[in-house]
């Protein structure tokens, strides 16, 4: 967690945030509808013979800093990460549906990471127990895979990473679960431009406080606001390396984008106010106030003094 900021909280009988113009407690925080733990199922094993990271045998990380600017041979391995990463978010994505639980979307994933020789890099990271990240309705990130199941009008995220050829390929997409109500839509609608618009922001010689800058000043504009706890990273042959990329302008993220860097950019973008409150599994990040969060994300590399999205698949843009 990069920084914390002040929690904000909806009171039961505040209007909801979601417009519909019932009480909270009425609308989106009725019986059953707030996220909570669900049981998990055993670790899934990785086929012999795939590579794994220094971490996969006791969730340490050995190398944690990299430098931040890749060389020619490593930016072509984790082009072909790259193509992996999004191949596998979009097998997961065709999964999500009414009744499915984040378990069998891990299940999905897993699976669809094997079939490509690769390590999904989640697993066993600093102790996380599943392949992907499955974050639903008011978790922000780093939700743990479960035995609930998805029902109409969730949005859920899917955060998976690639570790192939030794190098890391991350991105994620929120995805819309059935019909979703009007500002759960427009959330998402919005995240997707968030991203798009921090990646155009990520030029060479430019400090990565503007991509910051371009992702808050999108989702204000909204009328949504974005995460302060969490950041993109710098990534390669390790997963996180040290570089921060804040979703939000802070004049003192002042690093110079530099040709062949490589990083991760993943607005986080909140229906209600930004804050964050961790569970009790000491991963899972939830918005203090109820109201949903919408994430994508990219991995780029800089190259031309222009940013080239490895993870784009053959659309060119994440799923969902």
């Amino acid at each position: 967690m990069a920084r914390g900021e002040a929690e904000v909280t909806i009171r039961s009988n505040d209007p909801c945030w979601c417009g519909s113009g019932r009480k909270f407690k009425r609308c989106h925080r009725a019986p059953g509808e707030t996220v909570r733990p669900g049981a998990t199922s055993p670790r899934r094993q990785v086929p012999v013979g795939i590579e794994r990271p220094d971490y996969a045998e006791d969730g340490r990380p050995k190398r944690t800093r990299e430098p931040f600017v890749k060389d020619a041979a490593t930016i072509e391995r984790m082009r072909r990460a790259g193509r992996v990463a999004p191949a596998v978010l979009e097998t997961t994505g065709t999964a999500v549906a009414p009744g499915v639980t984040t378990d069998e979307l891990d299940a999905v994933a897993h699976e669809a990471c094997a079939s490509f020789g690769a390590y999904p890099s989640p697993l066993d990271y600093r102790g996380f127990p599943k392949s992907i990240c499955t974050s639903v309705n008011e978790v922000i990130c780093h939700g743990i895979p479960d035995d609930r199941p998805l029902t109409e009008d969730d949005i859920v995220n899917a955060d998976f990473t690639v570790f192939l050829e030794g190098v890391h390929g991350d991105n994620n997409a929120t995805f819309g679960v059935g019909a979703l109500d009007p500002v759960s839509a427009r959330l998402l609608e919005v995240t997707r431009g968030c991203l798009a618009l921090g990646i155009d922001a990520a030029a060479a010689d430019h400090p990565v406080s503007d991509i910051g800058r371009a992702v808050q000043r999108q989702a204000e504009a909204s009328g949504f606001s974005v995460v302060r706890s969490f950041a993109g990273h710098g990534i390669g042959t390790v997963f996180h390396n040290g570089l921060s990329i804040p979703h939000f302008f802070d004049p003192g993220a002042d690093t110079l984008v530099e040709e062949g860097m490589t990083f991760t950019i993943e607005p986080m973008i909140n229906a209600g106010a930004f804050g964050a409150r961790l569970w009790d599994d000491g991963w899972t990040a939830a918005m203090p106030d109820g109201a949903r969060s919408a994430q994508f994300e990219h991995t780029l590399v800089v190259v031309g003094g222009k940013p080239e999205v490895l993870t784009g698949g053959e659309g060119g843009h994440a799923p969902g």
